[in-house]
């Protein structure tokens, strides 16, 4: 199973754009941060993670601007150039 729930900020969002098909898509930067247990032993967790978002969310995703904390729900996929991966959001809720 492909699913991914991370709670997040935005901190980088690209202009709304459009596929050759002609469907809205955005690019943004998600970050992380929270303390998790690992072997008892609590652990600060800090990450970015490279996001996109197409259809009616990409659209929401552009109005909403930079700072928002939310919800992300989605799945992680290859990045188009092979390098990494990149969350596709498919749901968010603010916090």
């Amino acid at each position: 199973m492909n699913q991914l729930r991370l709670t997040a900020s935005v901190v980088q969002v690209q202009n709304l754009r459009y596929t050759p098909a002609g469907i809205p898509a955005i690019n943004l930067v998600l970050e992380h941060e929270s303390v998790v247990t690992e072997l008892d032993t609590p652990r600060t967790v800090k990450l970015q993670l490279r996001a996109v978002a197409f259809g009616a969310m990409a659209e929401t995703m552009a109005r909403q601007g930079l700072s928002m904390q939310a919800e992300f729900e989605g799945f992680l996929g290859n990045a188009r150039n092979g390098k990494g991966v990149v969350f596709h959001i498919q749901a968010f809720s603010k916090t």
